[in-house]
């Protein structure tokens, strides 16, 4: 469950700030400044899922996503473009474009986005990965999760969740009843990529916590064992 997404952006700072998007979502981007370079990385990488900009030098989103399709007619497409860019959405869907995003963008709307696309690319994985994140769902008392759907269920409340919280939640049920320190944690969820303090990863299980615990202040699922790290007991 390592994911890898190609951004395509002339614009530095649309291309900053998707990317760090993307990591907090527990994804890998990978920046190009053009079309060109966007091809190169594409053949270098095969990324995951690929978010183009419309307009940009050497080669448009259009003509990238053309010569895409032609090696590939299955990985995800999403087209960034500027409100009120005069842009053809018909021919952008046509030659096999998945999704839309307008920038200025909201972080949550490009996140739900980005969400529905990483379950698409995560359809094709049938078994444990050599991460082991398994990809069938695993009950943690009350809580069912759901790694390939990014989502938690309890009774009829469903949860949405990045691929670093499934990572997170993976890793201690695998580890159930066993003490997962803070490093290990952090490998695991953040990889080499890019690695956080602990402090972030804190922040990242109080967040996290709030919306999968029945009680956040008294945690059932993720205790915190003082001066190492976390734990889930069955």
């Amino acid at each position: 469950m390592h994911m890898t997404v190609l951004v395509a952006e002339d614009d530095p700072m649309t291309r900053q700030g998707l990317s760090e998007v993307l990591q907090d979502e527990g994804l890998t981007p990978i920046g190009a400044a053009d079309g060109l370079q966007a091809w190169d990385l594409y053949q270098q990488h095969s990324p995951d899922f690929v978010c183009l900009d419309v307009m940009m030098p050497g080669l448009s989103g259009y003509e990238l996503c053309r010569k895409i399709r032609q090696t590939d007619a299955h990985v995800p497409v999403v087209f960034i473009t500027a409100k009120g860019e005069e842009v053809d959405k018909v021919v952008g869907l046509e030659i096999g474009g998945d999704d839309y995003i307008v920038k200025p963008f909201g972080v949550k709307e490009v996140v739900a986005r980005i969400r529905a696309v990483a379950r698409r690319c995560l359809k094709q994985y049938s078994a444990p990965d050599d991460e082991g994140v398994p990809n069938v769902a695993f009950e943690m008392d009350d809580l069912v999760v759901h790694p390939t759907q990014l989502r938690a269920c309890r009774a009829d409340q469903v949860i949405d969740l990045s691929l670093r919280e499934v990572k997170i939640l993976a890793l201690l049920f695998r580890k159930a009843g066993m003490v997962v320190d803070r490093n290990k944690l952090m490998n695991f969820a953040w990889k080499q990529e890019y690695f956080p303090s602990s402090r972030t990863l804190d922040q990242h299980i109080s967040q996290l916590r709030k919306r999968i615990e029945v009680d956040p202040k008294h945690p059932r699922l993720i205790q915190t064992v003082h001066g190492v790290g976390y734990r889930y007991q069955p």
